[in-house]
């Protein structure tokens, strides 16, 4: 334990900074340091925290409740990609005029959209409905997406360059 001046001169000779750490503590902590070096060092793990972080955005695919079975099967891809990516998924589904005496057909167009997309996501909430319209969100399951990807791997496209190089083979083939 030192008095305060003491710690001011001790920084002073070693060229640092005296700061105090606890000013409510009794007696008060401070701690000798480079100051600038701390808040760089702060600074850069900051950015690199940000840096690493995941961004969940939702997308938001709209259907109804007369929704023909090709152009659902067709929004499903577009809601599988979206899951795999990371990111979730809001099913939003207007009901207009007369669709509205008959909420049934939309909430069973609901639970399709679920158990078509099981295998990549869970559902958050049951189908709630705002108004004339009827939403449901998803959100992927990292586990399920894993298994999902094992068994249906992407394929992995061949790079620009490698075609080239195949375009120049066949070229001299042909001489």
């Amino acid at each position: 334990m030192m008095t305060v001046p003491e710690g001011v001169r001790l920084a002073e000779e070693r060229g640092l900074d005296l700061i105090e750490i606890a000013p409510t503590a009794s007696p008060p902590t401070c701690k000798i340091m480079d100051y600038g070096k701390w808040k760089y060092e702060n600074k850069k793990k900051q950015v690199a925290a940000r840096k690493n972080q995941v961004i969940v955005q939702v997308k938001e695919i709209q259907i109804r409740p007369r929704t023909d079975q090709h152009d659902f099967e067709t929004k499903m891809k577009h809601a599988r990609r979206f899951l795999l990516d990371g990111d979730k998924v809001k099913v939003n589904m207007r009901f207009l005029g007369r669709e509205m005496a008959h909420q049934e057909l939309g909430m069973a167009l609901m639970a399709k959209v679920v158990e078509s997309l099981k295998d990549v996501g869970n559902s958050e909430a049951p189908p709630k409905m705002e108004g004339k319209q009827a939403f449901l969100i998803l959100a992927p399951d990292p586990v399920k997406v894993k298994e999902y990807l094992k068994l249906h791997p992407k394929p992995v496209a061949p790079s620009s360059r490698e075609e080239d190089e195949d375009d120049v083979d066949d070229i001299e083939d042909e001489d």
